[in-house]
């Protein structure tokens, strides 16, 4: 399939030390190319353009110039079309390999600042207790306003083993805090796995990289081994995860879905862009050569009782997961709403190693959902007490909360799971964001999966559609 080795950037953001898929695409001839050019427009431009040469208080190459303009107009279109340098580009390279050097979060620009969309787990940035929707005004003693988000990412990246100081604005505190952090290389597990107790297993993908298909499928035979038999249900945590690769997304959906089943289509202007994947392995495989790594998955996995995890820091290669499993049915999806990236992004090199990362298309589930600016609404909801103030709206971001979002173009659809009331916290609902200690996924005090179990189980019956 021609155009999986174009489009499959699924993922969040600009990352400071951290980059989460990459596809590549020649740019090509297009019919679009061949519409007239705006001469009035382009009037306009070369005369910014010369006077700034020739009158600026400061002399500006030509490079800077069109290089700033370039970026200007691909951040106009949507909070995930950039202009990619050199350094970003090359870190875009390798983040699908799951290593990379800086802090470990998930950034966007709104107003001015620098947005946390999510830090990633297992970074410094999650140890030393960054919060999504905070907004980083200021990198050592540099103020941010002004600076573009290549630039402020740029300045968060750096040798692993310095430091750097981060100064933010966080709702309810009364001023600013500054967080010292020490940058490291980052490695990313994609997928966690174990036995939670005798026929129930527990896989975590943290991320969609190159080989998270064949990850899970080796999980997921580890863990029929170490029950020496069938497990009796699995819980399938995508909680935080923040995308990545579309083969990915594919790949794990085929895990649990029947053979040729619709996993997700896409629609966009030109021809390349509609695309209809389906679990097959020409779908999921990087690669004509490659084996198909599915094929000696258990009979087993493809009924075993399902309960998927998912929260607002569950986006895009997630969504389409989660997405497709509920439309099939083939799991219960339990947790909070989902962060809502309904596009999908190709990378196009431009020479002298940098690109464009640009929106070429919305995904659909298999019903013909759009989850964009929207979210995928689980079937049985379920808040994490222990996060209250950090999943709360006040700290809660979404797609929806970024400047030039996509719309939704499908706004009347009714969402699943709409008329499910939530599972009442043992806790209460009052919330305290001035202390806040992130949940450890797949602990002993993970209430989430502890009543992804209760599920599994049946001890405990919860209302269902």
């Amino acid at each position: 399939m021609r155009f999986l080795e174009k489009v499959g950037l699924v993922g969040l953001g600009l990352v400071a030390g951290i980059s989460v898929s990459l596809h590549f695409a020649a740019v090509a001839d297009k019919e679009t190319l061949a519409t007239p050019l705006p001469i009035e427009e382009l009037r306009a431009f070369s005369e910014v353009f010369g006077r700034i040469k020739s009158d600026y208080v400061e002399p500006v190459t030509d490079k800077k110039l069109i290089t700033d303009a370039i970026a200007g107009m691909l951040n106009g279109l949507d909070p995930h079309s950039a202009y990619l340098d050199a350094d970003a580009f090359k870190e875009l390279q390798v983040g699908t390999h799951g290593e990379f050097g800086g802090l470990g979060i998930e950034v966007g620009m709104e107003d001015g600042v620098v947005k946390v969309i999510s830090p990633i787990e297992d970074t410094p940035a999650y140890h030393a207790g960054i919060k999504s929707g905070d907004f980083i005004i200021k990198i050592d003693d540099t103020l941010i306003k002004g600076m573009s988000l290549n630039d402020a990412v740029k300045r968060m990246r750096g040798k692993p083993g310095s430091k750097i100081i981060l100064t933010i604005i966080r709702k309810d505190e009364p001023k600013p805090i500054e967080i010292t952090l020490v940058r490291a290389v980052i490695k990313v597990q994609s997928v966690k796995s174990k036995l939670l107790e005798s026929g129930y297993g527990f896989v975590r993908i943290t991320q969609f990289q190159e080989q998270t298909g064949e990850n899970l499928a080796t999980a997921l035979e580890n863990l029929v081994k170490q029950n020496k038999g069938p497990l009796k249900g699995l819980v399938l945590d995508l909680r935080n995860d923040p995308g990545g690769l579309l083969t990915g997304a594919v790949g794990v959906s085929s895990a649990f879905l029947a053979k040729d089943e619709l996993v997700v289509y896409t629609e966009g202007r030109t021809e390349e862009a509609k695309m209809h994947l389906t679990a097959s392995p020409e779908n999921y495989l990087r690669g004509s050569g490659a084996s198909d790594y599915l094929k000696n998955l258990p009979d087993s996995i493809k009924s075993v009782p399902l309960v998927v995890l998912v929260n607002s820091g569950s986006a895009s290669a997630s969504e389409i997961v989660a997405g497709a499993l509920q439309d099939h049915k083939r799991a219960v999806i339990m947790g909070t709403q989902t962060f809502g990236k309904g596009s999908v992004q190709t990378v196009l090199p431009l020479g002298n190693n940098t690109g464009i990362k640009l929106t070429t298309a919305r995904y659909y589930t298999p019903s013909g959902r759009s989850i964009q600016a929207k979210g995928i609404v689980p079937d049985i909801l379920v808040d994490d007490p222990a996060n209250a103030g950090h999943e709360s709206s006040l700290f809660r971001l979404r797609e929806a909360d970024l400047d030039k979002h996509l719309i939704n173009d499908r706004p009347s659809e009714e969402k699943p799971g709409s008329d499910i009331k939530s599972t009442p916290s043992p806790q209460g609902s009052k919330e305290d964001t001035t202390k806040f200690t992130p949940t450890e996924f797949g602990s002993k005090n993970d209430y989430q999966l502890n009543q992804a179990v209760n599920l599994l189980k049946g001890i405990q019956i919860l209302q269902g559609r």
